[in-house]
């Protein structure tokens, strides 16, 4: 059981240094004008999306192995009913990015750098929720 946890807290690991640095490329992004600068933040931007959605797909991979194998009574205690509602609303916020890049590939970014530097802290928001309700189990 701890190799999965090991591997289900990196691939976490993997997936929000993605989402930490996607929308950052964001911020750049959307701050330039020079065409060969945004061609380059293009290829970056594909590149990060891909290393996070694999980080994301091995934590759910490794979090549900986790949760049918060995801690299935898990699923009936309010923290973690809660963190599954973050955990969802991080894919969301995933898929959001998805979609912002490909506005970002196909030239029809509309949002500031300003925009993009707020929505750069969601998810932080949801790590910090994460841990707090995986570490302290308050509720």
């Amino acid at each position: 059981m701890l190799w999965v946890k090991a591997l289900h807290v990196i691939f976490m690991v993997t997936w929000f240094a993605g989402l930490f640095y996607l929308p950052r490329l964001f911020v750049y992004h959307a701050s330039t004008s020079d065409s060969t600068t945004i061609d380059t933040f293009k290829v970056m931007e594909r590149k990060l999306f891909a290393i996070a959605t694999m980080g994301a797909v091995l934590t759910l991979v490794f979090g549900v192995a986790l949760l049918l194998l060995w801690l299935p009574s898990y699923i009936q205690q309010t923290w973690f009913i809660a963190k599954l509602v973050l955990v969802a609303a991080l894919m969301i916020y995933h898929a959001w990015c998805w979609w912002l890049m490909i506005q970002f590939r196909q030239d029809k970014n509309k949002r500031s750098h300003i925009w993009y530097r707020w929505f750069n802290e969601v998810p932080v928001l949801m790590l910090f929720g994460i841990t707090i309700l995986v570490i302290v189990r308050p509720i």
